[in-house]
């Protein structure tokens, strides 16, 4: 952003020494925002204004009902206004400043009328005619010069989002929910488009990007600055969709500015609304909101997701209380296919995804059908404390459905979390940042890890590695081992057998715990042996004996080993162990190698064998640091014993 325009920027930031005291600072940007926006539209009509209240009034004249598509072409923008005042008359009679305010907004056309209402700025025209303010705010918009040849679409949009940047740092306490650092939005479109630098360059190219969370637009903004700057030539086009009012209405006030089309900003949940159903995009980049629950929408998203790949979220359902995964999927579905040149897209997530979920949940099926799909392209550890709402560590996950043949099977692991510098004042939990300097060295190292696409082994170099998708996959196999008891009948067990749920029900029990009792004392090592001296309790149901046995057995790891009617062993659960086994590895292999030398009884149950992936990132850059030498320890501990009596010293002479 060039000085002039800061200084500007700043000019109409000044308009909150005016709102001081009667508005909190979090919330200047509820009037500065929509004013600014207000402005800019008024100076954009200003040289089609007369044709199109002359039109307008034709159009009336006649009795047409639907003059939007006609007044536009007139106004030759995607928006206009019919009425007779424009800003600057707004002052015209400072009595009725609010009245004319409100007629004015009322003049333009829905699309920018909706974007005024989820501001929700009528409420501030009203505060602001009570504390005595709206004339004199206004007549400090009145002073400031947006005029398109003054200042061009692309400033306005750097102009817009410094405000939104201003309002966001001083909005500590809601800052982060809409708002992502700009370093850590550059870095992202930087790994997202950076592979495909060559393909930017080309003259006249069309790219769509798409924001499912958009919040106000600066994933959007940049991607299309980078592309832009690269190809002065190219169409690119922006998509987006947000469920906040106020923050739907600073991104589409954006693209506004930017004099984009503010119609392919959708305004609701994109997992029960989706805004751009039909569409399908280049590049997609979000940052979703972290460990939100999608309560809300639960009925709608199990009932696409009751339809598999037919729907959007046939991978699998996340639990309820995060949906980044659903994010995830979405932004999938809206890839375009591989023949049609595929897509990519890089979304920003918590560690949660990577691992949560053990075999056969949801969130493991997703990461399953990614990597099974090859989908995954690689993964960025991102430095802690580096968003305003959150001092938790965060990742960039990047995907893409159109690798490159020497890239297919293959997925980059990133360590960028020692790369950061400290700020020298925090905003709310954002205390890091990332310097220009740190954004090119994760860069380049990202895009040379995707260029070792021919050794098949863990390419390491510095904090880089380079893994195949099956590395991430495991079998969670169920080892048991037989059941072993002895019997024996005590008081504790007949009272055991009392409580049993079948023989509560059973019309003989008051007889069968009365045999119980007078059988107190009676043990056996064998089954066989103890089922003899049971025989005088008779023919009892199946469900009742079940009971006695269960009553009258005890777990005995000398006992003997108890087996079912086909003379196959008993499982005993208080014994039963789960392994995850590397899913190139063979299960049976694992257990000669890794248990049967300790448990040589063991086996495994492969009706309960799962197939899991989780992709446990800070184990794989795990690095060993041994303890010190105690006889170190021990001199430090010499040395500060020795102070600390030195310190007494001093205090009892």
């Amino acid at each position: 952003m060039s000085t002039d325009h800061q200084k500007l920027a700043n000019f109409i930031w000044s308009v909150a020494d005016l709102l001081r005291g009667d508005y909190k600072q979090s919330e200047y940007g509820r009037v500065i925002l929509p004013l600014t926006v207000l402005r800019r539209l008024d100076w954009v009509l200003e040289p089609t204004k007369d044709a199109v209240l002359a039109r307008h009034e034709q159009l009336k004249t006649a009795g047409v009902q639907n003059m939007d598509p006609v007044l536009r072409k007139t106004a030759g923008l995607t928006f206009y206004n019919t009425s007779k005042l424009n800003f600057r008359g707004l002052l015209a009679d400072q009595d009725n400043v609010a009245t004319n305010l409100r007629s004015y907004i009322g003049g333009f056309s829905p699309g920018a009328v909706d974007v005024l209402d989820k501001y929700g700025f009528d409420a501030q025209i009203t505060r602001l005619d009570e504390a005595g303010l709206l004339y004199q705010v206004v007549s400090k918009f009145v002073e400031i010069d947006l005029r398109p040849n003054v200042v061009s679409n692309h400033q306005m949009g750097y102009l817009f989002e410094e405000l939104v940047r201003k309002f966001s740092e001083i909005s500590n306490e809601t800052a982060g929910e809409h708002f992502t650092p700009r370093e850590v939005i550059k870095l992202m479109v930087n790994l997202l488009l950076a592979p495909d630098e060559d393909d930017l360059v080309i003259p006249g190219i069309v790219r769509k990007i798409y924001d499912p969370a958009c919040g106000t637009g600066g994933m959007l903004s940049e991607a299309q600055d980078h592309i832009e700057a690269h190809n002065s030539h190219a169409t690119v086009e922006v998509y987006g969709q947000e469920l906040n009012g106020e923050t739907y209405a600073i991104c589409r006030s954006d693209m506004m500015m930017k004099g984009g089309d503010p119609n392919k900003i959708a305004f609701g949940n994109s997992f029960s609304q989706d805004g751009h159903e039909s569409e399908k995009f280049d590049y997609m980049l979000a940052n979703p909101p972290f460990g939100v629950e999608w309560k809300k929408v639960e009925k709608f998203v199990k009932d696409e997701a009751a339809r598999g790949h037919a729907g959007r979220f046939g991978a699998g359902l996340p639990r309820i209380n995060d949906g980044s995964l659903l994010f995830l999927q979405h932004m999938i579905s809206k890839m375009k296919r591989p023949e049609d040149g595929g897509s990519r897209l890089a979304i920003v997530f918590n560690g949660s995804p990577l691992f949560t979920g053990a075999a056969g949940s949801g969130e493991s099926e997703i990461r399953r059908w990614i990597l099974e799909n090859d989908l995954l392209e690689g993964i960025v550890a991102l430095p802690d404390q580096l968003f305003y709402n959150t001092p938790i560590s965060t990742y960039f996950w990047v995907l893409t459905n159109r690798k490159s043949p020497e890239r297919r099977r293959k997925v980059v692991l990133l360590d960028g979390r020692d790369s950061w510098t400290r700020m020298r004042k925090g905003l709310g939990e954002k205390r890091k940042m990332l310097t220009d300097d740190h954004i090119a060295e994760m860069t380049n190292a990202y895009v040379d890890a995707l260029a070792i696409g021919s050794d098949p082994t863990h390419a390491k170099h510095g904090k880089v590695k380079v893994f195949q998708t099956g590395d991430f996959g495991y079998h969670r196999i169920t080892v048991e081992r037989p059941l072993r008891t002895r019997f024996e009948i005590t008081e504790e067990a007949v009272a055991l057998l009392a409580d049993a749920k079948a023989v509560t029900r059973y019309d003989g029990r008051q007889a069968l715990l009365a045999a119980g009792k007078s059988m107190i004392g009676t043990a056996a090592s064998s089954r066989a042996e103890f089922a003899m001296k049971l025989a005088v309790l008779g023919k009892l149901p199946a469900a009742v004996e079940k009971a006695v046995w269960e009553a009258f057995s005890v777990n005995d790891p000398t006992g003997e080993v108890q087996t079912d009617r086909r003379g196959k062993p008993l499982p005993d659960a208080d014994l039963r162990d789960n392994e995850n086994v590397p899913l190139h590895g063979d299960i049976h292999d694992y257990l000669k190698r890794e248990v049967l030398p300790h448990v040589p009884d063991a086996w495994i149950d492969e009706s309960k064998t799962k197939i899991g992936y989780e992709i446990p990132f800070t184990r794989h850059f795990y690095v060993y640091q041994p303890p010190r030498p105690l006889s170190e320890i021990d001199e430090e501990m010499t040395a500060l014993e020795a102070r600390i009596q030195a310190l007494l010293g001093e205090v009892t002479k």
